[in-house]
C-alpha cells in the first residue's frame, strides 16, 4: 500500500512511515532554508542595529548642540526652550523609523511653539502676561508674519533631501527581513513533499541509508520545489540596485550627518532674524494680538549674541565615519547576495545531501 516509495523489490517501508518521511522533509527543508537565510537576515538586522545606533548617536550629539546654543546665546530663554528641542529631535527620529509624519510638520511645530519664546524674552522681554490666549496667537501669528525669514523653510528643505534617504533605507532594511521570513515559511506543496520523500528516503527502504541523490536530479527536484521563491529573483536584484541607490543618495551632498550638525546653525540664523526685525514684528503683533501687560520701565530687548561655528567633536567625527563604513560594508556584501533566489536550489543541493565524490548515486528510481 506505499503510495511514494514504491519498487519492485521487497520493502522494510510502510505507508505509516511514508507519512512520516513527508513531515521529515517538510521540517529539513524549512530548516535549510532557514540556515541558508540566516546569513544574509544577519547581516540585514546587524545593520539596521548599526544604522539606528550611529544614527541615534548623532541625534543626541544635535539634540545637546542645540540645546547649549540656548544655554549660551539665547539664556532668557534656554529652560523653556528645552521641550520643543526634545519634541523637534523625537519628531525626527520617528520620522526615519517610519511614523506616519513629515519633515515638515515637525521642523514648523518646533518654529510654532519658538515664536512666543523669542517674541516674549529677547525681542520684547517685559511681558509679563503671557496667558495661554497670547501664547496661542503668537503661535498663529507665526505662520502670516514669517517671523524666522526664509531660515525656517530651508531647514525643512535640507532636512527633507537627507533624512528621506535614511527614511526610505529603513523601511526597504525592514522589507527586506520581512521578504526573507516569508520565504522561510513558504508552505511546502503535496507533490513537493512528495517528491523530496522520493528523493530522500525512498532508499532507505531499500536498506541503502548511505547512498544519495545524484546531482541533477537533487537539481530538478529543489527547482520544482522552490520555484515560487526562485520567482523572486528579478524582485530581490532590484530591491538590491534600490539599496544601492538610498546609500549612494544618503552619502551624496545632502548627507544625513550633515543635516542634522546643521540644525543649531538654522535655528541661530533664524532666531537672529527674528530679533534684528524685532520692532515690525512688535508693531505687528500688537495690531493681531493686543498689547501684553509690561514691567514697568519696560526692560531693553535683549542683546543679540551672534554665535559662531563650534568646531566638530570627536563623538560626531566617529558616529559619521561609522555610519559611513557601515554604509559601505552592507552594500557591498547585499551586492553579492544578488543571486541568492536565482541559486537556491544550487545551494541547498550543495553539501552533504548529494553524492558528489562517488559514482554511485540514487536517481529517485534506483542506485545508478
Amino acid at each position: 500500500d506505499l503510495q511514494i516509495c514504491q519498487h519492485r523489490a521487497p520493502t522494510c517501508c510502510t505507508k505509516k512511515m511514508e507519512e512520516s518521511y513527508q513531515a521529515a522533509v517538510r521540517r529539513e527543508r524549512t530548516q535549510s532554508i532557514q540556515a541558508l537565510n540566516f546569513e544574509l537576515k544577519y547581516m540585514i538586522v546587524g545593520h539596521i542595529t548599526a544604522f539606528q545606533e550611529a544614527f541615534e548617536s548623532l541625534l543626541r550629539f544635535a539634540e545637546n548642540r542645540t540645546s547649549s546654543l540656548f544655554e549660551t546665546a539665547y539664556r532668557p530663554m534656554a529652560k523653556e526652550a528645552a521641550e520643543p528641542v526634545k519634541e523637534l529631535f523625537t519628531d525626527i527620529s520617528l520620522y526615519i523609523l517610519g511614523a506616519e509624519t513629515t519633515v515638515e510638520s515637525a521642523v514648523l511645530r518646533f518654529f510654532d511653539s519658538l515664536f512666543p519664546l523669542v517674541y516674549s524674552r529677547l525681542i520684547n522681554p517685559g511681558i509679563t502676561d503671557l496667558s495661554e490666549d497670547y501664547t496661542e496667537c503668537l503661535r498663529l501669528t507665526r505662520q502670516d508674519i514669517n517671523p524666522f525669514g526664509h531660515y525656517s523653510k530651508n531647514m525643512v528643505t535640507e532636512l527633507s533631501k537627507s533624512l528621506w534617504a535614511s527614511r526610505m533605507l529603513s523601511q526597504a532594511l525592514s522589507l527586506g527581513i520581512e521578504v526573507i521570513n516569508t520565504t522561510e515559511h513558504a508552505a511546502v506543496s503535496k507533490e513537493c513533499s512528495r517528491a523530496l520523500v522520493k528523493m530522500q528516503y525512498c532508499p532507505h527502504c531499500q536498506g541503502l541509508t548511505l547512498i544519495r541523490p545524484c546531482v541533477g536530479y537533487c537539481l530538478n527536484v529543489m527547482r520544482g520545489c522552490l520555484a515560487s521563491v526562485a520567482e523572486l529573483d528579478a524582485q530581490w536584484r532590484q530591491f538590491i540596485s534600490t539599496l544601492e541607490y538610498l546609500t549612494s543618495e544618503m552619502a551624496a551632498s545632502h548627507e544625513l550627518e550633515m543635516a542634522l550638525s546643521g540644525i543649531w546653525s538654522s535655528i541661530n540664523e533664524a532666531v537672529l532674524h527674528a530679533q534684528l526685525n524685532g520692532p515690525q514684528l512688535s508693531a505687528t503683533v500688537d495690531k493681531v494680538c493686543g498689547q501684553p501687560k509690561q514691567q514697568e520701565g519696560n526692560l531693553s530687548s535683549a542683546s543679540i549674541v551672534p554665535v559662531k561655528e563650534v568646531a566638530e567633536t570627536q563623538t560626531f567625527v566617529m558616529a559619521h565615519t561609522s555610519l559611513n563604513n557601515k554604509r559601505r560594508e552592507f552594500i557591498n556584501y547585499m551586492k553579492r547576495s544578488r543571486t541568492f533566489y536565482a541559486s537556491i536550489a544550487e545551494r541547498l543541493c550543495d553539501g552533504d545531501l548529494v553524492m558528489r565524490d562517488s559514482s554511485t548515486c540514487w536517481n529517485g528510481e534506483d542506485v545508478v
